[in-house]
């Protein structure tokens, strides 16, 4: 594992009470304004599953932004609100595992700003079907669910809407488990932190991604 402490911001549906966290803050959008609220409970857990699960990849710090409401939903405003907090708080890395359905001015100039301060930033993207923001932007590393991939494995996709994907199951303490690109991202992430240094730039962390993968190139769907 690379030394060091990394700086992730989970920007996702919140965490549960009990997980180390070093920040959080809630984003809320009333009417176009956007609010920095006290944290409410992560009703749906989803924001929880990923933080356990980056925290198992080793020595990192996590901030959250809660930006999904109980129901997984949210706004451009306040998804970008959460990047720009987190930038200005020195985070290495910021994990979406979500997805917007379109582009929006304010969500593509949030990103812009964190690769410009050369904030590595990993989106979800649905393994199969329409391209979602952020990951559609430049600069993002866009990844999703990978059915060969195992816990603690990677594949280097190189697919025209995916880079990486990353086993999409993780189970929580209790037996619930979680499914989806959201979780394969997550994965891609915990990859990052254990291959490279806190604050390694973009490129290198990719090569180190694909230097690492078990698998590439895209799965193949089976034949009947």
């Amino acid at each position: 594992m690379a030394e060091g402490r990394w700086r992730v911001a989970v920007i996702d549906s919140g965490i549960a009470a009990g997980i180390p966290v070093s920040g959080a803050r809630r984003f809320v959008d009333q009417r176009g304004v956007v609010e920095a609220l006290e944290v409410t409970a992560d009703v749906s857990g989803h924001g929880t599953a990923v933080a356990r699960l980056l925290l198992e990849s080793g020595a990192v710090e996590l901030l959250v932004a809660q930006v999904l409401d109980e129901r997984g939903r949210s706004t451009p405003a306040s998804v970008a609100a959460g990047i720009d907090w987190a930038v200005a708080t020195g985070v290495h890395l910021v994990h979406l595992s979500l997805g917007l359905a379109a582009d929006r001015p304010v969500l593509a100039a949030a990103v812009a700003r964190a690769v410009t301060a050369r904030v590595i930033v990993v989106a979800a993207v649905p393994a199969r079907g329409a391209q979602t923001w952020p990951a559609a932007y430049p600069g993002v590393v866009r990844a999703t669910g990978d059915a060969r991939c195992g816990p603690g494995q990677i594949s280097h996709l190189a697919s025209p809407s995916a880079d990486f994907g990353g086993c999409a199951q993780f189970t929580l303490p209790g037996g619930r488990t979680l499914r989806g690109a959201s979780i394969g991202a997550a994965r891609v992430t915990a990859s990052v932190v254990r291959a490279c240094a806190p604050g390694i730039p973009r490129g290198e962390a990719i090569d180190a991604l694909q230097r690492g993968a078990s698998y590439t190139g895209t799965e193949r769907r089976s034949v009947a």
